[in-house]
């Protein structure tokens, strides 16, 4: 699989990617909450790159199923460690966990490989903290 330079926009599409693809399919309601988020500008990609990142990202992950997509989208822990280990930015990070768990959620079911995913980011990033941050009623035992 390609590597891109570290905290790039195409790194940070990628895994935003993978959390699209993580549960096998694309679904319109992942692909109309990107737009609403307006991911492209967030990441700093036009929709073409975007779509170009997601298409070679696709490509990769046939090819290293030998073109077997119910496989292609179990990615092994060593390569998601990699694709996670390209950004470094804590700023980039949490847009792109933020992106990821949108994603993952707009088809109102998180599947196993979506779960993976998220689960990666939040463990090897060390944003665990965030994640009780973001959760509803999150600082309402404090007052």
């Amino acid at each position: 699989m390609r590597t891109y330079p570290r905290n790039s926009p195409q790194a940070a599409a990628r895994i935003v990617s993978l959390a699209m693809l993580a549960d096998g399919n694309l679904c319109k309601s992942e692909l109309d909450m990107l737009d609403r988020m307006e991911a492209f500008d967030e990441l700093g990609l036009s929709r073409a790159e975007m779509n170009a990142v997601v298409r070679v990202f696709c490509e990769e992950l046939l090819a290293a199923s030998h073109h077997e997509w119910s496989q292609a989208c179990r990615i092994d822990p060593r390569t998601l460690d990699e694709m996670m280990a390209e950004i470094d930015d804590p700023a980039l990070r949490e847009k792109v966990l933020n992106l990821c768990v949108a994603v993952v959620e707009a088809d109102g079911h998180v599947a196993e490989g979506e779960s993976i995913v998220v689960t990666a980011a939040v463990e090897q990033w060390g944003l665990h903290r965030r994640m009780f941050d973001a959760a509803p009623g999150a600082g309402a035992a404090s007052r």
